[in-house]
């Protein structure tokens, strides 16, 4: 088990900013960049291992070896490989990343990068698609996509799963005391109109997490958002806001308050709850009875890298030895079946965790949120006054 301090707190950091582009990233998304922009044609692939291969990621989001501070399954890869991976924990936010290589691959220019990681609730996966600025899998070299879960298969943004494949996942649902509350709960509802809970109830400043529970509490369909769906959503909102009902809206520090017990119920995420429970066993998570949502960290290949070996590398990955080994350190959501199978043998206590290896049934209950609704000016407008009112 890793520390208490997790990347999920970097991550949704990163994600507080990520709905927001830097002007050189709107100026493209609106078509507004430079017109030497990468072609999506796709050039035939050489079957061959590069030297070395630069993969970015998150901190704290791969397996270590604390004493040498190794990555036990990168150097396995090296070693099997003959491929030295330049690992670089230089992703700390989505917009920010995407900012620092908007600029090269807006002029068709390599960001030297083979593999990064950005999360698809941030929208940015799909408009780098949309801009042609990912290359395409080598689908031949990963054989062992085979293993990833079927309910990540087919993302709105990206259907045939042909430019991203996911690295790790979390839900997000609702956290709660039940000595607080009361007992257990599980509807959106209940967190609106229970007058035990008044004040005692935060959303959060993630527009697709806290838009995307009340839509499907409301009977719609956060993966295909429209005018009257969003709206519908902001009334019901502003309505418990008006009330008194609902304290406040939060990045990572909901998870504070309901340890200490100024909160009593909130819309949460799955791997900050794994966190919490360490110390404070008596919290509990449960997706709510109309659905939660679910988020994913995408490996891509920026155009320019090397996909043949950049697709080697994910298929390593995608082996449930080794997914089981990063699993067992970073403790999110596993995109690869199979791997709890293995832990079960070396750490039966993650393996059992459903936060970390949801069940089918938990797993059929969460929706991802409409990816063109996260570059929606109007509705990120709409948002923005909701909750800073």
């Amino acid at each position: 088990m890793k520390e208490s301090f997790s990347r999920e707190e970097l991550l949704r950091r990163g994600l507080a900013g990520g709905a927001f582009l830097s002007l050189p990233a709107l100026l493209a998304a609106c078509g507004g960049g430079s017109k030497k922009a990468v072609s999506t044609a796709a050039a035939a692939v050489k079957k061959t291992m590069p030297k070395t291969l630069t993969f970015s990621n998150w901190p704290l989001y791969i397996d270590i070896n604390e004493k040498t501070k190794s990555h036990p399954s990168l150097v396995a890869f090296d070693k099997h490989y003959g491929v030295n991976v330049k690992y670089l924990e230089d992703i700390n936010d989505n917009d920010s990343f995407f900012g620092k290589i908007e600029g090269p691959l807006s002029q068709g220019q390599s960001i030297n990068r083979d593999l990064i990681v950005l999360t698809d609730s941030s929208g940015l996966p799909g408009r780098m698609i949309e801009l042609g600025w990912l290359e395409k899998l080598d689908r031949s070299a990963i054989p062992n996509i085979k293993n990833l879960q079927p309910s990540l298969a087919h993302p709105n943004w990206d259907p045939n799963r042909e430019y991203s494949l996911p690295w790790q996942s979390g839900m997000t649902g609702i956290g709660y005391d039940p000595k607080l509350v009361g007992g257990d709960i599980n509807s959106v509802e209940e967190l609106f109109t229970n007058p035990k809970l008044k004040g005692k109830v935060t959303l959060l400043t993630e527009m697709s997490d806290t838009m995307g529970i009340v839509m499907a509490a409301n009977g719609d369909d956060p993966s295909h958002v429209t005018d009257a769906t969003f709206d519908k959503a902001v009334t019901r909102i502003q309505k418990a806001v008006n009330s008194g009902q609902i304290r406040q809206f939060t990045g990572n520090d909901y998870s504070g308050m309901l340890a200490k017990g100024d909160v009593y119920a909130c819309f949460a995420w799955s791997g900050d709850m794994v966190q919490l429970q360490i110390d404070h066993p008596g919290l509990k998570w449960v997706i709510p009875s109309t659905g939660g949502m679910i988020w994913t960290d995408q490996m891509l290949i920026p155009k320019g890298g090397n996909v043949y070996g950049a697709s080697v590398l994910m298929n390593w990955y995608y082996q449930p030895s080794i997914a089981a080994e990063v699993e067992d350190y970073v403790n999110y959501i596993c995109p690869v079946v199979g791997a709890d199978r293995v832990l079960l043998k070396t750490d039966p206590a993650v393996a059992k965790n459903p936060l970390i290896f949801p069940t089918k049934q938990m797993l059929a209950n969460v929706h991802a949120f409409d990816s063109k609704a996260l570059n929606n000016e109007k509705y990120k407008k709409k948002f923005n006054q909701l909750i800073g009112g």
